[in-house]
């Protein structure tokens, strides 16, 4: 039997050329008949691509057409069907944003990244952390703080100075941005079924907004955050150049 592929491609003139040249050459499915979908594009696109497809049972295999491309394999017209066979497959839990506003709504999303919470204003936010039930920050001085998987930690988690943490490992980063008081504080290492909540103390002076992989909810007061482990999205890699192989990449450079 013949490999169904199913093509998806970002508005990046670069990412809709290949889209064009590939579907020419290996024909293009519907994403639920597909045996694996192939996202043109960057890592932006491709967090989009696994939300976007996380209830279909294809995997998803990036090609970078974008910049940075980190969760996303080389660009290469030639011996797709090939690449796509020999793909090792890996499974990402993301995270559960639980997020109350203001004005009472509340907003759900998930991320597969990180969760992060950030001031809006021109003011340091005053956040108060609890996990699993209790308060282990009375206040946190900061511009913002991050909850990160081990997929996402080597993006904003590792921009922030937080951990890098090794792909499989059943652990979270929960780092500040930009912490003011306490001085020096260098965030800490969550079990993955950690509950965190986040009050935000004084939110009418110090607004804050919340941000799950790009889905903002603004004038948050409390946000909580665990893994979500009966979402699976499932990612395809070229052998030995995986999201483990690259975790220890960005670490010996």
């Amino acid at each position: 039997m013949s490999l169904r592929i199913a093509f998806c491609a970002s508005k990046a003139p670069a990412a809709q050329e290949a889209y064009f040249r590939l579907i020419t050459r290996y024909d293009s499915c519907d994403e639920v008949d597909a045996d694996a979908i192939v996202a043109l594009g960057g890592d932006g696109f491709m967090l989009q691509t696994l939300h976007r497809t996380k209830d279909l049972k294809a995997p998803v295999y990036g090609m970078n057409r974008g910049t940075v491309g980190f969760m996303m394999n080389d660009y290469q017209e030639d011996g797709l069907i090939e690449r796509l066979t020999a793909a090792e497959e890996e499974e990402i839990n993301p995270l559960v944003m639980h997020a109350e506003s203001a004005d009472g709504a509340i907003h759900e999303a998930l991320a597969i990244n990180e969760v992060s919470l950030l001031r809006q204003g021109p003011q340091a936010a005053k956040l108060q952390i609890a996990v699993d039930g209790k308060v282990r920050m009375e206040e946190l001085v900061c511009d913002g703080a991050i909850v990160a998987t081990p997929a996402g930690s080597t993006a904003y988690n590792f921009s922030a100075h937080g951990p890098i943490l090794p792909i499989g490992s059943d652990v979270l980063a929960l780092t500040g941005v930009a912490a003011f008081r306490p001085r020096r504080w260098r965030g800490a290492l969550l079990k993955k079924n950690a509950e965190v909540v986040f009050t935000v103390t004084d939110h009418e002076k110090r607004p804050v907004m919340a941000e799950a992989d790009g889905r903002s909810v603004r004038n948050v007061v409390r946000v909580t955050v665990r893994s979500e482990p009966t979402v699976r999205h499932h990612v395809l890699f070229d052998p030995g150049h995986g999201l483990e192989e690259r975790l220890f990449r960005e670490q010996f450079v």
